[in-house]
């Protein structure tokens, strides 16, 4: 059995083997990832914000602790939003729970929309980018980050690491992760740039997830983590 979306979070195995997983102090989503996401949203104080695949939203506490004005959370799973809702207690922040393609933006109600690592589930980009432009209010800006095309491309990663081998091939990819199989959907950096313009942003960033020295305890996962890039970043802006 493969799982598509976020019904795979839902799975109870799945679901701890995450748990687990974040819980490693040097996690890529702790090292690489969420300081680059940091980096491209800018400051956030005074912004209201939208989180698309929010997960457990303990990255909407640190939002607001940074003083976000508003903060909603959307996801689909409901293991991740019972989590996301205990982690939102005591704030102003919010969750909802919906399917990414399902969700229908409020015109104009936020200034910034970030997508951490979630959109490779999407079988399209197209719906959910549009209503990602609906959203923002002039001059916002949308930030996202996506297992690199170089991971994707290839769905049976080898003792060795993963190989690029069918990059041009895009589309559906039935992979092996956290104990279960997902599906994912294999684009390349050009077709998630293509995309955003078709939106109608302006492409500002595009980034790699190079490690930065600092993040890290152990020389020897810098080191490891020098060899292969996990993690596609863009920001685009909505002119």
């Amino acid at each position: 059995m493969s799982y598509e979306g976020s019904s795979f979070y839902d799975d109870d195995g799945v679901f701890d083997n995450y748990a687990r997983l974040r819980a490693n102090v040097e996690s890529a989503n702790d090292t690489l990832e969420r300081p680059l996401m940091r980096e491209l949203l800018g400051e956030v104080r005074g912004e209201d914000i939208v989180d698309l695949g929010c997960g457990t939203a303990d990255f909407g506490r640190e939002l607001l602790a940074a003083g976000a004005a508003s903060y909603l959370g959307i996801d689909g799973s409901r293991n991740m939003v019972e989590q996301a809702r205990l982690a939102l207690q005591g704030t102003p922040g919010r969750v909802e729970r919906s399917e990414l393609q399902d969700w229908h933006a409020q015109a104009a109600s936020c200034s910034r929309v970030c997508a951490r690592l979630v959109l490779h589930y999407l079988p399209s980009l197209e719906a959910v980018f549009g209503q990602v432009h609906r959203a923002l209010r002039p001059g916002g800006l949308f930030v996202f980050s996506v297992e690199h095309p170089v991971i994707t491309s290839f769905d049976h990663p080898g003792e060795d690491g993963w190989f690029v081998d069918h990059y041009f091939e895009t589309g559906r990819r039935v992979t092996e992760w956290m104990g279960a199989e997902v599906v994912k959907y294999h684009r390349t950096v050009e077709d998630h740039f293509l995309a955003l313009q078709a939106a109608g942003f302006t492409v500002e960033s595009v980034r790699e997830s190079r490690p930065v020295r600092a993040n890290f305890r152990s020389d020897e996962t810098y080191a490891r983590r020098l060899r292969t890039p996990l993690f596609l970043f863009m920001a685009g802006r909505k002119g």
